[in-house]
């Protein structure tokens, strides 16, 4: 299954989190990709909700662009700057590979970051891409998107590329989002 997920700005923390939670309870494992917040601050405020990192693994394209320090870690592996699609993909590849057998899901956190650092018609490919992976390897995928955050073409590829498109009111609604 792969849903295209939207909320409005002030929401998409607060949707990130209720996504995470109920692709736990369905007894998967997540890989976030995050192009939105660091993996250090990404692991506090899941803590804060009783999510602990030993949970899920991720791919953190913010850390090293930021200037942060990037500790090793076996779940995470740091992407040197979001518009490095090359890396993000081997990383995509290299974690799902390294993640337990069982259901597997991405969250890919978020659509609309990606596009500040990337053009538009780049960030359509690579999310083809990501999807045609994903279909491939039997993983879910759940990508975040703040609402009219993304260019109408990409909006319109993306809902082709994906299962379902949902607002932050219905998929709080969905009882499993997989």
């Amino acid at each position: 299954m792969l849903c295209l997920l939207v909320a409005q700005p002030e929401q998409i923390q607060d949707m990130n989190l209720m996504v995470m939670k109920k692709i736990l309870a369905s007894g998967c494992t997540p890989l976030i990709v995050t192009v939105n917040k660091p993996y250090k601050v990404l692991t506090k405020i899941y803590a804060k909700e009783g999510i602990g990192p030993e949970s899920y693994f991720v791919i953190d394209a913010v850390t090293q662009y930021s200037g942060g320090v990037c500790p090793p870690s076996p779940r995470v592996k740091y992407v040197n700057n979001p518009s490095n699609l090359t890396d993000l993909g081997i990383a995509i590849t290299e974690l799902l590979k390294q993640m337990p057998e069982g259901k597997k899901c991405i969250l890919f956190d978020s659509v609309s970051m990606l596009l500040i650092h990337i053009p538009s018609a780049t960030a359509s490919k690579f999310l083809h891409f990501v999807v045609n992976k994903l279909q491939l390897s039997d993983v879910s995928g759940i990508f975040l998107s703040v609402e009219k955050g993304l260019d109408p073409v990409v909006m319109s590829q993306m809902s082709a590329f994906v299962d379902h498109v949902m607002d932050y009111e219905q998929a709080q609604k969905q009882t499993c989002l997989l």
